[in-house]
């Protein structure tokens, strides 16, 4: 069932998806070669609390740490630990914040100095995808149409889109109704309407679309160990329109990136 939201509860979300957007503005800064992941995280969960509220993911379903930090092949859901990011890592880092009552999730993907150029325009496509998956995010739509969008520009391109892992509706739940995929036929899915939240989050791998497992019960590579991206907004549907709850301006401002990207989808 989707849950729509008030308003007031729009407002209530949207600070918990800036204190995510900000607390990745502040990491971007941090990846660079030989600081470890686990440094990485316990920045974040400081940064977090520091700005009133709680990681999202720590103990969410007994995930340990506050950050998911997934480098090169791995697509989502890596564990935190002391091996140090070297020169032409990627690493795709996503957060989660709870703050009154209602979550924050969103995720970026990072290059550590300089990458190879094919990793760079994976990176490069996958961010577009985004975009294009939430320009359809639209009254009258459904949610197959965000996900054929995502998969006909990621796979025109050559690039395997991620069928097991999904987006979803957020809210005071992490996980909420509907799963978003980043695959799909136009008309097919619930229809969208008018204040529901969901959380749109292309992964898309340089080879196969397959995946795999690690042992600690978290961690999915690609199958084929290719570099795989990740990147994710929160997205409120506003006058019939797509409005971003998170934004990439704080990390944009580390990093000196100048953008216009996310200037459509603010109402």
């Amino acid at each position: 069932m989707i849950i729509v939201k008030t308003a007031e509860e729009i407002e209530l979300m949207r600070e918990s998806a800036l204190i995510v957007s900000k607390t990745l503005g502040m990491l971007a800064g941090e990846v660079k070669p030989g600081v470890t992941t686990l440094q990485l995280d316990t920045l974040a969960e400081t940064f977090i609390r520091d700005h009133g509220a709680i990681p999202g993911f720590l103990g969410l379903y007994d995930f340990p740490n506050t950050l998911c930090m997934s480098p090169n092949a791995q697509v989502v859901h890596g564990i935190p630990n002391n091996t140090p990011l070297v020169e032409g890592d990627i690493i795709s880092i996503d957060c989660g914040a709870l703050k009154n009552d209602f979550y924050g999730d969103h995720a970026y993907t990072f290059e550590v100095g300089e990458v190879a150029p094919e990793v760079k325009k994976l990176l490069d496509i996958t961010k577009q995808s985004l975009y294009i998956g939430i320009r359809e995010f639209k009254l009258g739509n459904r949610v197959g149409d965000v996900g054929y969008a995502i998969q006909k520009f990621t796979e025109d391109h050559g690039y395997g889109v991620v069928r097991e892992l999904v987006g979803h509706g957020l809210g005071r739940k992490m996980h909420e109704d509907p799963e978003m995929p980043n695959y799909g036929k136009r008309g097919r899915g619930k229809k969208f309407v008018e204040g529901m939240v969901v959380a749109i989050e292309p992964m898309t791998n340089l080879g196969t679309h397959r995946i795999k497992q690690l042992k600690d019960g978290w961690t999915i590579l690609t199958a084929d160990n290719k570099p795989s991206a990740h990147f994710e907004h929160d997205v409120a549907l506003v006058n019939g329109k797509p409005e971003l709850l998170s934004t990439f301006k704080y990390i944009y401002d580390a990093l000196g990136i100048v953008s216009n990207e996310e200037d459509e989808f603010r109402q």
